[in-house]
């Protein structure tokens, strides 16, 4: 359905539960238009973890404020927030939990100190992919534990974005050794930070409009953000020239809407229908538009840029490997909750890695071969 059928369907919409509750939407008597409550139209505000407009991630809430709105003929009326305007990044969870905000838009990692058990539900070191964990929480009973651990904060989560394999990062110096991470000072939140100390490094959270100037003024000595369409918005080459990847930390880094639970149980049933397909929409545009521009960012790093990629050594990967299953296997003992969600996870990790084992990996890996030639 294109978007002149959905503004359409919107005037309609608008137009019948108007007349039907008797509002025409002319002035009233004190010379202000009729709220539009009394038009019959339910207005929600949605926060979000990101800079306003920002590519992938900002405009991600914005496509899914845009489908939700037009999908439901105006009737639900979703207005976007950037970070900052209402709450700051990391407040909007609890923004939402209490009824500040209806939704928020943003990485479920944010809220590991609610709980432990958020990470699994964006990305975990040596996790899965972007399709594996939509499989998981599709199909695999992601969904049924990420509604029990939201829940008791007052909270229904839904997918609603995926930014795809992530880089591993901007460095000020290259990263030789397993010794060149002691002392790193870097930018890096989620379990993926615990990662990091483990190496003798330190883990930094910061929003993304906050590494930039941080990064410039040398509070930082690294970043991870997402991936080149990302990174090269923000301009981190500028003060880091070692780019580094692919990422361990966020192989398919998912992005999490969630509405307050009461605004959720007092929807309408078509209405619930409208915002969980708005949420499936706005997911599967998210991966097939980071997947295209990624590519032409990148690109546009190495050729414009002279951005030269490196890659962490095997010996590397072999000790990060070593602990981020360390560390993922312990966060589990955080509580019953996270133990239940952790297991969930790793059972639907390892069965989808047999299926990559004998399809993705060895094609991608004879196409590079053949088309190398």
């Amino acid at each position: 359905m294109d978007r002149r059928t959905f503004l359409t369907g919107a005037t309609i919409a608008a137009t019948t539960v108007a007349t039907a509750c008797g509002d025409t939407g002319q002035e009233g008597t004190n010379g202000v238009s009729s709220p539009a409550v009394n038009r019959g139209i339910r207005q929600l505000r949605m926060v979000t973890t990101w800079p306003a407009n920002f590519p992938g991630l900002g405009t991600a809430a914005n496509n899914l404020a845009q489908y939700i709105t037009s999908m439901s003929g105006g009737s639900l009326e979703v207005r976007v927030y950037a970070a900052g305007e209402i709450v700051s990044a990391f407040e909007s969870f609890d923004a939402v939990s209490t009824g500040t905000a209806d939704m928020y838009h943003g990485a479920e990692y944010y809220w590991q100190g609610k709980s432990a058990a958020f990470n699994f539900f964006t990305a975990v070191p040596l996790g899965m992919t972007a399709t594996e964990i939509m499989g998981w929480v599709e199909y695999g009973g992601g969904q049924a534990l990420w509604d029990e651990l939201s829940g008791q904060f007052n909270i229904k989560p839904f997918q609603a974005g995926n930014t795809g394999h992530q880089m591993g990062g901007w460095f000020k110096r290259e990263i030789n050794s397993l010794e060149d991470f002691r002392g790193l000072r870097m930018r890096i939140p989620g379990l993926g930070g615990n990662v990091l100390r483990e190496l003798g490094g330190a883990a930094v959270t910061l929003s993304g409009g906050e590494i930039y100037p941080a990064l410039q003024s040398g509070t930082i000595d690294a970043t991870e953000w997402v991936g080149p369409w990302n990174d090269l918005a923000f301009g981190f080459y500028r003060e880091a020239p070692y780019y580094y990847g692919p990422g361990f930390h966020e192989p398919g880094s998912a992005l999490g809407v969630g509405m307050n639970l009461d605004v959720w149980n007092s929807l309408e049933d078509d209405h619930k229908t409208i915002v969980q397909t708005a949420c499936r929409a706005a997911n599967n545009q998210s991966i097939a538009e980071f997947q295209l521009q990624n590519a032409v960012a990148l690109n546009v790093l190495e050729t414009e840029h002279g951005i030269e990629l490196r890659s962490f050594t095997n010996e590397m990967w072999d000790r990060i490997g070593e602990i981020s299953e360390q560390v993922v296997a312990d966060t589990a003992n955080a509580d019953a909750m996270t133990r239940r969600v952790y297991e969930s996870y790793i059972n639907a990790r390892n069965q989808m890695r047999g299926w990559a084992r004998v399809s993705e990996m060895p094609y991608m890996m004879q196409r590079e071969r053949v088309l190398s030639r």
